[in-house]
């Protein structure tokens, strides 16, 4: 697979993958235009095997706390509802994560409440973005990156709501006051964004993108057996840049986990060749081993 938006000058960031009512849908970031990043929004693709994608439309800016874009949008079906997470853009420590729900894949009616949640500033600087979410111990956990005071350094959060909640604003909970990943490594420079969470054999494995884009940003994996505690498993990349002349030469970065119907799991990924003039969606199958690691397969 290898997916760029034609119709948003070659440009496909930020993916998030469902499997609803037979089709795929691949929620992404792009720019509307070509006027530059305050024009970041969210664009659709469908697929019947996953390999093969079709442009199906747009998500437009509506609220007032769209206006100077959105972007990095997490999806997950619930009740036969895709309920989709994204952040705004453009507004620096202010930006926050927004809720919306669909019941075709393609038309989605947004939270009054909007935006749903930031953390609390007293750990960072209380902006949230690059959500991911995921259903685990009968709870609704969210992952999110924040910066801290000086605005530098990029880390990973977590807050939680029940099932039943609703979702939207005042359902929330943080998960503990502090971050819940942080990067140390030297890969990974001074930033850790871009959660992809996926369960497996009861534990919580956390990817995640590791430096800013095209540092080149690679992708990690940590694991946790309560969904507040993780722990890398290698202090490694479990996925770097491609080849000198690959789509991804530049990074592997902004990882999505997604499990398929069928129980296969795939981890999709951003890629540029060029230094983020042009950006590429791509994906690999990862499995787990008798350790419950997980690895790429071939």
């Amino acid at each position: 697979m290898l997916f760029t938006n034609t119709e948003h000058r070659n440009f496909a960031k930020d993916p998030a993958v469902v499997h609803y009512h037979g089709c795929y849908y691949l929620y992404h970031s792009v720019f509307f235009d070509d006027g530059g990043e305050d024009s970041l929004g969210i664009s659709i693709a469908t697929s019947t095997d996953l390999e093969h994608w079709t442009i199906a439309g747009d998500i437009p800016h509506t609220q007032p706390c769209e206006c100077h874009g959105t972007g990095a949008p997490a999806a997950i079906v619930l009740d036969d509802v895709i309920h989709l997470f994204y952040q705004t853009y453009g507004n620096l420590q202010k930006d926050a994560i927004c809720h919306a729900t669909s019941t075709d894949g393609l038309h989605f009616v947004k939270d009054e409440t909007n935006p749903i949640w930031s953390p609390t500033n007293d750990w960072c600087c209380g902006r949230a973005i690059d959500a991911d979410i995921v259903v685990f111990h009968g709870k609704l956990y969210m992952y999110f990156a924040t910066r801290d005071h000086a605005y530098q350094v990029q880390k990973l959060g977590g807050c939680v709501a029940d099932l039943d909640s609703g979702f939207g604003r005042g359902a929330w909970t943080q998960l503990v006051n502090q971050s819940i990943l942080a990067p140390e490594m030297e890969w990974e420079q001074i930033c850790i964004e871009a959660p992809a969470t996926i369960e497996n054999n009861g534990q919580l494995f956390l990817f995640y993108g590791g430096a800013y884009n095209c540092k080149p940003q690679q992708i990690g994996v940590a694991i946790s057996d309560d969904g507040v505690l993780f722990r890398r498993i290698w202090n490694t990349p479990f996925m770097g840049p491609g080849p000198k002349d690959a789509f991804n030469a530049c990074e592997s970065g902004h990882p999505y986990a997604f499990r398929d119907d069928d129980g296969r799991a795939y981890l999709f990924y951003q890629g540029s060749p060029d230094f983020g003039k042009t950006w590429y969606l791509s994906k690999v199958e990862i499995a787990f081993n008798e350790k419950n690691e997980p690895y790429l397969v071939k």
